[in-house]
């Protein structure tokens, strides 16, 4: 009888250490904050160290369990924004602006079979302005032009313009790299 009342004990013990670790971790969670815009995973202090996700600095990640190792690869992505023969950044609310977009990438050291130029809206909205498919392994130094684009700037607000890279044939897109355009009162 004195045995289930030990073990008993024992189990109580055991889930309440297991209660008081995970208030420890939790209370080592963090707000991550890049460019700022708030992670959704936040960050992790251990021992001192901050630990971040990878994912939310705009890269290709590859994780090789074999080897036990994460690669991170992250381009020079150059973006112009072109309204004819004209570099610009701002427009005006509401207006419907024709534009292409200019992306000369550099030191990319992953093969990819893809690229994307994307617009957001400021509630979040997302248009594809163009992609392509790359045709071979792709490397190191190309430029990509998109077709004009006509895009209404319905309200004010910062409107992104992502450049994507896709990897695989069958992968997703990664975001790489953002330029602004501020439509402004």
């Amino acid at each position: 009888m004195k045995w289930r009342k030990v073990m008993a004990l024992v189990m109580a013990f055991s889930i309440m250490g297991g209660t008081v670790i995970s208030a420890e971790s939790a209370k080592d969670q963090v707000q991550l904050i890049i460019n700022g815009e708030v992670s959704k995973d936040g960050a992790v202090v251990i021992d001192g160290k901050t630990y971040v996700p990878i994912r939310d600095f705009n890269g290709l990640v590859n994780f090789d369990p074999s080897g036990g190792k994460v690669v991170f690869d992250q381009p020079n992505v150059h973006m112009f924004l072109f309204k004819g023969d004209t570099v610009f950044g701002n427009v005006n609310k509401g207006n419907k602006v024709k534009f292409n977009v200019f992306s000369q990438i550099d030191t990319l050291k992953t093969d990819i079979s893809g690229v994307k130029v994307a617009i957001t809206d400021p509630s979040g909205n997302v248009k594809d302005i163009q992609s392509q498919d790359i045709k071979g392994a792709q490397k190191d130094n190309f430029w990509f032009r998109t077709n004009d684009f006509t895009y209404d700037f319905k309200t004010a607000g910062n409107y992104r313009v992502g450049f994507y890279i896709k990897e695989s044939k069958d992968g997703s897109y990664t975001l790489v790299s953002e330029k602004v355009i501020t439509a402004i009162n």
